[in-house]
């Protein structure tokens, strides 16, 4: 059956990692983690002490970064210049900083053209913010998610505290809501649905139910294009 590109879009905490990953593996396909570049980048401007205003030091960064992923049984690691940085990229400063680096010109053009070498032979699963309507306008899947803010807020919280990190629900429901207006709003890139993207309200569904109907959509397209 013919490869394709499978594009999930959609609010923070709507369990789009969470889906992909599942996808990919039932496909056998490549998993990539589009977040997890732009926090790899935020995480690489921290540790240098760039900030997102300085375009000048902002290109010379870029020339020296490398993202790599390697996704195996369905756990995903992503690698800053060899060093796997899984961990870290998933932290509270990561997190709160992220979006001031991603709406960025300069750095999102850096990355969308890393993404789609990435999906030169098809084959994979790409999730974030811009990927149905920047990164793969022509993608053959495309699907964006949306949540009730307080239930995806709550999902956040359950990972954070899971991974042993303390925090507070009301702190995640401002981040999240941050990142979410912060991104719906940015100049270049913005969080929007794609016109012929299939909107999913995931707010009271389990993660098998997402995933059995995903599949179905995904299974249905292939054997269109076949």
């Amino acid at each position: 059956m013919k490869d394709i590109i499978v594009a999930i879009d959609g609010n923070a905490a709507t369990g789009k990692s969470t889906q992909s990953k599942k996808i990919a593996l039932f496909l056998n396909y490549k998993y990539i983690d589009s977040g997890a570049m732009y926090r790899a980048v935020t995480l690489y401007a921290i540790r240098n002490k760039i900030s997102p205003k300085n375009l000048s030091q902002i290109n010379l960064m870029l020339s020296n970064i490398k993202i790599n992923f390697n996704f195996s049984n369905g756990e995903n690691k992503t690698f800053l210049n060899g060093e796997d940085v899984e961990e870290l990229i998933r932290s509270k400063v990561i997190s709160k900083k992220v979006s001031s680096y991603a709406k960025v010109k300069k750095i999102r053009e850096f990355l969308v053209l890393k993404q789609r070498e990435f999906g030169l032979n098809k084959g994979i699963v790409m999730d974030g913010r811009d990927i149905g309507t920047v990164v793969f306008p022509k993608a053959e899947c495309k699907f964006f998610f949306k949540s009730d803010i307080n239930i995806s807020a709550n999902r956040r919280y359950k990972e954070i505290v899971e991974s042993g990190i303390k925090t507070s629900y009301e702190d995640v429901l401002r981040d999240v809501s941050k990142r979410d207006f912060s991104d719906m709003r940015r100049v270049h890139s913005p969080l929007k649905k794609a016109k012929d993207s299939l909107e999913i309200d995931v707010s009271n569904k389990s993660v098998d139910e997402i995933f059995q109907y995903l599949i179905r959509i995904i299974e249905i397209k292939r054997k269109e294009l076949n």
